[in-house]
């Protein structure tokens, strides 16, 4: 799914949401120069797979923190972590690198991306998330992102990432 399609499947799901158009962010650095975090919690995403490249992991935590791949590695159960490639990231979320989005998930079908989600993020009700494009930034309710998980099959876990 392209922006478009993104935000045509958000008015199809009636879900709430606030989509701001800016230049190409591919940065956390870029996205607080044009003020974005301070109109929500800005996701970092990012994705990962195992030393076999058998599972693969979309880890979603806050801008301000840094993912140590041996303690996620502990909470995800999984051997050791690297980042995938972007051929994995095409085959597997339809995404380019610089527009890695928990809207990826909606492009794997067969739901093979395992979700991992900083449980700051729990109750959050402004998160902001690229729509599979990063030239805009929407703003919605953790539940509405939980749902759209949820109901496209993906396993869904939850880490607590200082």
């Amino acid at each position: 799914m392209d922006k478009q399609e993104v935000f045509q499947w958000l008015d199809e799901n009636k879900i709430t949401y606030e989509a701001v158009e800016h230049p190409p962010v591919y940065t956390m650095e870029e996205m607080e120069e044009l003020g974005l975090h301070k109109q929500g919690n800005i996701c970092k995403n990012l994705f990962l797979r195992d030393a076999k490249g058998k599972r693969h992991f979309l880890v979603i935590l806050g801008k301000d923190k840094q993912a140590d791949l041996k303690a996620l590695r502990a909470q995800l159960g999984s051997t050791a972590l690297s980042f995938g490639s972007e051929e994995r990231l095409m085959k597997q979320l339809g995404l380019t690198k610089g527009a890695v989005s928990v809207f990826g998930i909606l492009n794997n079908k067969e739901a093979t991306v395992e979700v991992a989600i900083d449980r700051d993020f729990l109750h959050e009700k402004r998160m902001g998330c690229h729509p599979n494009d990063n030239t805009a930034t929407v703003f919605l309710d953790f539940k509405d992102v939980k749902k759209m998980i949820q109901n496209n099959g993906n396993k869904l876990m939850y880490l607590t990432i200082k």
